[in-house]
């Protein structure tokens, strides 16, 4: 595996835990009353309870921000921005992702010191909002210049929500998207948040790319099933099994955080 893997996680096959943060400002959802003051203080404990459960970093989501857009507002990259500045934990590394502005994760990662982002960054897809066409080449070159290449772009070629266009398979796009793009890491998702992917599909991505990025499974994870899956991928995001009744809206359940840490550690 690459150094710079095991570098920023400190250990084989990282679980990042997924950190969500509650509808943004000028979103459907948003809650004027609690504002962004009231945003935050919602996290807290969340962050706290995955941190004492013992995951290898946390990542930070928009993840309510329901129906997604590909262009985000500066209202609520700054609202982003000022959340994960607060919150961002001492103890892991923490990452990015925007739902679905690549730009606007990075923008956010680039000032709050995070290490890596996910986002789709690559391919064509028809999806729940329309065509969905994203700009590698506008990214990287954004990341360049504004001195955030260390910052690592962890790129799902197997989104939710959305269908490939073309017939690319699998291991055609994590390859392409390796190097044609540059990504740092490999992404494998299932059919929409909290769902799992075919573990074959992990299997197919990790044979394309070999040892030269990892790759990582990007949804579905649970704690009957992160043994099986860690066979074949190099570490897990997870979200909605950490959560009360493994519902992707709740509060993180810590107790669900132990089960799952306990299952990765004896699997890793």
């Amino acid at each position: 595996m690459v150094p710079w893997f095991h570098e920023l996680f400190g250990r084989k096959k990282p679980v990042i835990a997924m950190a969500h943060v509650p509808a943004l400002p000028g979103t459907p959802r948003y809650d004027p009353a609690s504002g962004v003051d009231g945003m935050i203080e919602k996290m807290r404990a969340d962050i706290r309870h995955l941190i004492e459960g013992g995951v290898d970093a946390i990542m930070f989501c928009n993840e309510d921000d329901r129906p997604y857009v590909f262009h985000a507002e500066p209202v609520q990259v700054a609202a982003m921005a000022r959340a994960v500045t607060e919150l961002r934990p001492k103890e892991v590394p923490f990452g990015v992702d925007f739902l679905w502005d690549p730009v606007a994760a990075l923008s956010v990662a680039a000032v709050t010191g995070a290490s890596f982002i996910r986002e789709v960054v690559t391919g064509v897809y028809e999806s729940d909002m329309g065509l969905w066409a994203p700009d590698a080449a506008a990214l990287l070159r954004l990341r360049h210049n504004v001195g955030a290449d260390s910052i690592r772009v962890f790129c799902n070629v197997q989104p939710e929500f959305c269908s490939p266009l073309g017939t690319r398979t699998v291991a055609e796009r994590a390859q392409s998207a390796v190097v044609s793009c540059l990504a740092d890491g490999i992404l494998v998702s299932g059919p929409m948040a909290g769902a799992e992917p075919n573990v074959a599909a992990i299997e197919e991505a990790k044979a394309a790319v070999g040892e030269r990025v990892p790759v990582l499974l990007n949804t579905g994870a649970k704690a009957s099933n992160i043994g099986r899956f860690l066979q074949a991928a190099d570490g897990v995001i997870v979200g909605s099994y950490l959560k009360v009744d493994g519902h992707t809206w709740n509060p993180v359940d810590p107790a669900r955080v132990c089960e799952f840490m306990g299952a990765a550690n004896r699997a890793r």
